[in-house]
């Protein structure tokens, strides 16, 4: 649907004096060239009129600035300025040289006046210098000729911009916001020097308060325009996003009062790395640069009687007033985003090729300071991936082999997280020496190596200095690296590749829910106006989540504080009280809400724009996860198997509404990457357990699936399918094959059993289409569960399974029926601090065929918030001290043995823990 203000333009964009359009200036992979073109047809439709080419990780922009292009990437780049051209679009070319150029040098000029004037030649007539994200001093040559760093800046970009007969000219500098004013805006020699030194035609770039800021105000422009002698052009970060992998803004462009539009020259937005996510924020700034009446603010004064106001839910929005509609010349956020919605639906159901398998474009290595436009990701504070699989409670040595497969391949799997995804290392802000220096004018699925291309004569003084000649290499597919550009795949891998893919295919892999022109899409497939609008409220801005995303928080959070009204006593009489009724009426809301995000999800996977899919899906994937623990840990709450000291115990400090955050987060006074992860961290805050941030690190699956898992209490009725899911595991093992034939409960008598009768309040279940595929079952006091064993398991199995009747089987069994005639307590092995710190016991368990590593995660999270919600703090795992391989992979998950330095016997326990 066409905006009805198409037509409606800002005086400032009618007669030529407002430059409003995009910036690609961000770190991490670079759009490719038919992205860029589809881009400009849209800020044709849409009545913008600029693109400033910037991509900070591109071959020829920053790290090698002085090489020129060559014959092949000339092409390319004529391409995309004749498409600017043919869409009415103001193609600037911007370079950034400050890393290492000498300002003094001709040699250093000429080379940047050669490459300029090569680009030239390609059709563009507009230029851009950036200075931003460089160290503010000078070189000892420089000393000698210019005053000041802000002189030599201006004497190069005054000579370029005479050089090329006065373009339409940009400069970023690199005092480039308010917080980087030194001391402040108005006394700041470089800001001033700029204003007035540089040519006055040349427009000055600016970010506002800070590098991302949250609110642009018309005092602030005011002041920068006086410092600068001329009206700023915007480059806003409002919706960039190279700063943190988990968060990618979906929501309006707000924050700037349509009265700053006659005080600037422009605004330029610097999105998020992934195209495909921009369409909404290109929109709204498209209908803002349009508007005159500040909408949020005047809605109350002389245009209220005109604006019919309603409460949004048709699409989404939960209890918040917004315009159902507005004059021609008002922009409200909220109507914004709807409008456009409405416009983006359609762009999921155009049939477009993805490049696979799916990586963040985001820069993954942290970058020391300066600090880039907008800051790069820093060292999260995680711990290397953690999942928890099937183990024993015993001394036995067929407890080894149980589900010993499964163990191999959820390692496998979490080996695939590498240090890109969690431990962060630092590399040169020149793009060289270990980071893949990127040429998105030639290919979307290639990257150059470290050296540069030995083309054309230029200053043998590139970043690294190196001219050993290299080619382009196409990419593998294992990437995850920072900017990594993946290969094309085919949209189905076939049925006999043994491969993690062919597993997701056989789970309903998406990229085999590709839907043909030809075929008839199911309606209960399609996406929604409702969801789209789900997807940006959870998604939202860096200061701001959507409605939906803080009605979660606040349901969550009220769920979790008021859970002591359902504790098990008397639980029935509390069912006719009106607090616990309305305590399960919002515990229904909560899973209403996870099914629309599970729906939504689903519905992502089939559409036919599968770019656009690859874009989002890792987000929306993880969100969902989290939602789903969240219901999950509800759920939980809701059996009331916990003490009534959970009431006080969740209002700690795990409340994402904890005093001082909120008011932090909301204020803009922090730049956003403070608040790393957006809300999918916020609702991991909400989860009591401590020193469990590294079990929310996982790889998102390569090709997407629409495959749900599903994390909830154990009930009795599921014991069959848990002792089904125990057997499945060990059946795997050829060892253990013939004993399941002969005694098909045994297996799940020893490893499972007493968990589901003696602890079933801490055991959790894990669920797909078919059925249960997974378990985790844990025991509060593992010394008191020891105990219970001894007086009321260990008698009921040795009548069910009699020493004879060891006589007649094979040896495995033999072994397994004779330790419950034989079964010793460890418990006095234990030392006090152990018991002390480590209190709770527990064992977890996946069928093979659940490969998405997030599901053994989610399990071990819930069990572990139940321990920690019925005041345990720590759990460990038996384990056989010779059995290398499980205790690698468990050090590898996180586990620590908790007796280092022992050597204890062949064949005896040795105990792994973690604390929470």
């Amino acid at each position: 649907m066409a905006d009805p203000r198409s037509d409606v333009e800002n005086l400032n964009t009618k007669n030529g004096n407002f430059i409003c359009g995009v910036v690609e200036g961000f770190y991490g992979r670079p759009w490719t060239t038919e992205q860029r073109k589809d881009l400009f047809q849209k800020l044709k439709k849409w009545g913008m009129d600029s693109y400033l080419y910037a991509p900070k990780d591109d071959y020829k922009h920053r790290a090698y600035w002085r090489e020129l292009y060559t014959v092949e990437e000339a092409e390319h780049l004529t391409g995309l300025i004749s498409a600017a051209r043919e869409n009415g679009i103001n193609f600037y070319y911007a370079l950034s040289p400050g890393l290492d150029i000498t300002y003094s040098s001709a040699k250093e000029v000429c080379a940047l006046k050669r490459k300029l004037e090569q680009v030239s030649q390609f059709g563009c007539d507009a230029f851009a210098l950036l200075f931003d994200d460089i160290e503010p001093e000078m070189s000892e040559a420089d000393k000698e000729v210019f005053q000041s760093f802000a002189h030599a800046q201006v004497s190069i970009t005054n000579e370029i911009y005479e050089h090329l007969s006065h373009p339409r000219f940009l400069v970023c500098p690199t005092q480039y916001c308010a917080a980087r004013a030194m001391p402040t805006v108005q006394n700041s020699e470089y800001l001033n020097t700029l204003g007035s030194k540089l040519a006055p035609e040349i427009n000055i770039m600016w970010t506002g308060a800070k590098v991302i800021t949250r609110v642009i105000t018309v005092e602030s422009i005011e002041e920068i325009t006086e410092v600068l002698r001329r009206p700023p052009v915007i480059w806003d970060n409002l919706h960039a996003n190279d700063y943190d992998q988990k968060r990618v803004f979906l929501g309006p462009y707000q924050g700037r009062s349509p009265d700053l539009i006659p005080k600037l020259r422009g605004v330029l937005t610097n999105p998020n790395c992934e195209y495909g996510a921009n369409f909404v924020g290109i929109h709204t700034l498209a209908q803002w640069s349009r508007c005159s009446v500040d909408g949020k603010r005047d809605l109350n004064d002389s245009v209220s009687a005109d604006i019919k106001l309603e409460t949004e839910t048709e699409d989404g929005g939960l209890g918040e007033d917004v315009p159902s509609s507005l004059p021609a010349n008002t922009y409200h956020p909220r109507h914004a985003l709807h409008n456009a919605i409405l416009e983006w639906l359609p762009e999921f159901g155009r049939t477009k090729q993805a490049w696979g398998p799916i990586t963040k474009p985001q820069p993954t290595l942290a970058l020391p300071l300066p600090l880039p436009l907008p800051l790069p990701p820093l060292v999260p504070s995680v711990n290397t991936c953690i999942s928890l699989t099937t183990t024993t409670t015993n001394t036995a040595s067929l407890a080894l082999q149980h589900n010993n497969n499964q163990l191999h391949a959820l390692a496998e799997v979490c080996s695939t997280i590498n240090g890109n995804d969690s431990l962060m290392q630092p590399i040169s802000l020149n793009g060289v020496g270990g980071a893949p220096v990127m040429n998105s004018l030639i290919s979307e699925n290639k990257v150059l190596m470290n050296e540069p291309m030995d083309c054309n004569t230029t200053p043998n003084n590139s970043p690294a200095h190196v001219k050993n000649p290299s080619t382009d290499v196409p990419m593998t597919e294992n990437t995850g690296s920072s900017g990594s550009l993946t290969m094309q795949v085919e949209p189905a891998i076939p049925a006999g590749t043994n491969s993690q893919c062919n597993m997701l295919i056989d789970g309903n892999s998406a990229d085999t829910n590709h839907i043909n022109d030809s075929e008839k899409i199911n309606k209960d497939r399609e996406l929604r106006v409702q969801d789209l609008s789900l997807l940006c409220d959870l998604f939202y801005l860096p200061f701001e989540h959507g409605s939906q995303g803080v009605q979660l928080l606040q349901e969550f959070n009220w769920l979790k504080s008021n859970a002591f009204v359902v504790t098990s006593n008397a639980h029935s009489q509390l069912q006719k009280k009106p607090e616990v009724e309305e305590w399960f009426e919002r515990s229904a809301r909560l899973a209403e809400f996870s099914s629309s995000v599970n729906s939504l999800f689903q519905r992502l996977t089939f559409c036919s724009n599968r770019e656009l899919l690859y874009d989002l899906y890792p987000y929306v994937w993880d969100m969902r996860g989290v939602i789903s623990l969240l219901n999950s840990y509800i759920k939980w709450l809701a059996s009331g198997h916990f003490p009534q000291m959970v009431g006080n115990y969740t209002t700690g400090n795990y409340t994402w509404f904890s005093k001082g955050w909120k008011e932090s987060f909301m204020s803009g006074d922090q730049e956003p990457w403070v608040f790393r992860g957006g809300l999918t961290a916020d609702l991991q805050r909400l989860i009591p357990v401590d020193s469990g941030s590294d079990l929310f690190v996982y790889k998102a699956p390569d090709i997407p699936t629409s495959k749900i898992y599903t994390v909830r209490p154990y009930i009795i009725e599921d014991e069959m399918a848990v002792y089904d899911v125990c057997r499945k595991t060990c059946i795997e093992d050829a060892h253990l094959s013939q004993m399941m034939t002969e005694h098909p409960d045994l297996v799940p008598d020893r490893f499972v059993g007493a968990f589901l009768t003696f602890s079933p309040e801490l055991c959790f279940v894990v669920e797909d289409e078919t059925g249960i595929v997974g378990y985790a079952c844990a025991a509060l006091d593992a010394k008191q569960f020891q105990a219970k064993l001894q007086v009321a398991w260990l008698p009921e199995m040795c009548s069910k399974y009699p020493t004879e009747m060891a006589d007649s089987s094979s040896l495995p069994a033999q072994e397994m029926i004779r330790w419950f005639h034989s079964f010793k307590s460890d418990g006095d092995a234990v030392a006090d601090s152990i018991k002390t710190q480590h209190p709770s016991t527990m064992t977890c368990s996946l069928l093979s065929s659940v490969f998405d590593q997030s599901v053994a995660k989610r399990l071990v999270i819930c069990v572990l918030a139940a321990l920690r919600a019925n005041g345990s703090f720590g759990v460990h795992v038996p384990v056989n001290s010779q059995d290398r391989p499980l205790i690698e992979f468990y050090n590898k998950l996180g586990f620590i043995e908790l007796t280092p330095g022992s050597n204890p016997p062949l064949d005896r326990t040795i105990l792994l823990g973690r604390a929470f």
